[in-house]
């Protein structure tokens, strides 16, 4: 069994034009004042870390993590979940993903892959200049536009789909195994790897990879109404990073799983603060911590009613009670007695 580390957060959704949102120090200092441990850094935002810089100098990670622990914190992962997600767009979708890239690149999905392919790999040699070992992304997406088979998927095409979403991951997996990280994909709606079959599928198709593992977060499980307790036990060996979010699921008789096109706040299912929806985080923590998953425990902020101040002030300290110290002894150590073979032998009757 492990201790879980954390309360950490990611800093992605408090990213403001305002202070202290708009400084690594002023985030720093405001992680730090409300308990948090670790901060997970989004590398699309170069104020926050420079990974072109990050990639070549050693001094500048050096410098970056000297700043991130004068504030008594960890940098947990680097995420790369933008870019990750460039790595494999359907053209259905080339207009909207073409907002996370740079203007050099737009209207040109080939250049654009190119480029979300560098970037990750970047992140790769980035985390292992500040000592990380593992990372948080997304895994893109060629298939998404069929989950829902109608009209009828031709034979072959998911496997096909599986097999080019691996071929573009191979180069960046090889890439990370050089650095000694692990790519910790988000299982999440939207992404080709979205539940447990399509994590298998993905695995598969890469040959295995040891570099393939999951970030973990039952905040999608619950709206795909897929048992997120379960999936700890099938995939516990692989969960290598760990977003703590709430959500809820309260169909009608108007809208269930697909939400009707509806924005967030009217959906059947949406995500809440961490205790304002129906996740049960106890067992999650118990199953994480006695499987002994080496994780972070980074409260990620999406809820649709309450503020994200009020989301992390009250998420630090959820997490904290959560945590369980990992057990050295069992309770009734006390009862043992030292015993040598033969009185084993007497015990047995033998």
């Amino acid at each position: 069994m492990k201790t879980i580390k954390g309360p950490a957060v990611f800093l992605a959704q408090f990213v403001d034009s305002k202070a202290p949102f708009n400084s690594l120090d002023g985030m720093c200092k405001w992680a730090a004042d409300l308990g948090y441990k670790g901060i997970q850094i989004p590398t699309w935002e170069s104020f926050l870390i420079d990974l072109d810089k990050a990639a070549e100098s050693q001094t500048y990670c050096d410098e970056l993590k000297g700043k991130v622990n004068s504030y008594g914190l960890e940098i947990t992962e680097l995420s790369t979940h933008l870019q990750g997600q460039l790595v494999a767009v359907h053209p259905a979708y080339d207009l909207m993903f073409d907002n996370f890239a740079p203007d050099a690149v737009k209207k040109n999905p080939k250049a654009r892959t190119e480029w979300a392919v560098d970037v990750v790999k970047k992140a790769a040699t980035a985390s292992r200049r500040l000592g990380i070992k593992a990372h948080a992304t997304f895994s893109g997406a060629l298939l998404w536009h069929t989950w829902h088979p109608w009209p009828q998927r031709p034979a072959g095409l998911v496997e096909m789909g599986f097999e080019e979403l691996a071929k573009r991951w191979m180069p960046i997996l090889n890439h990370f195994d050089e650095e000694g990280v692990d790519v910790c994909y988000e299982i999440h709606p939207g992404e080709d790897l979205h539940d447990g079959d399509t994590f298998e599928r993905f695995l598969e198709a890469t040959g295995n990879h040891k570099r393939v593992n999951i970030l973990y977060d039952p905040s999608h499980f619950v709206l795909q109404q897929l048992d997120y307790i379960a999936y700890i036990d099938h995939y516990h060996e692989f969960i290598k990073s760990f977003h703590v979010k709430d959500s809820e699921f309260n169909p009608t008789g108007k809208k269930g799983a697909f939400g009707g096109y509806n924005d967030w706040g009217d959906r059947a299912g949406r995500y809440r603060s961490l205790g304002d929806g129906q996740i049960d985080f106890k067992t999650i923590f118990s199953k994480l911590t006695q499987y002994g998953c080496d994780v972070w425990a980074v409260m990620e902020w999406e809820c649709c009613i309450k503020s994200p101040e009020q989301g992390a002030r009250e998420g630090a300290k959820f997490i904290q009670d959560h945590i369980i110290e990992a057990t050295e002894k069992t309770f009734d150590d006390f009862a043992g007695a030292e015993i040598d073979k033969e009185e084993l032998k007497k015990i047995l009757g033998l």
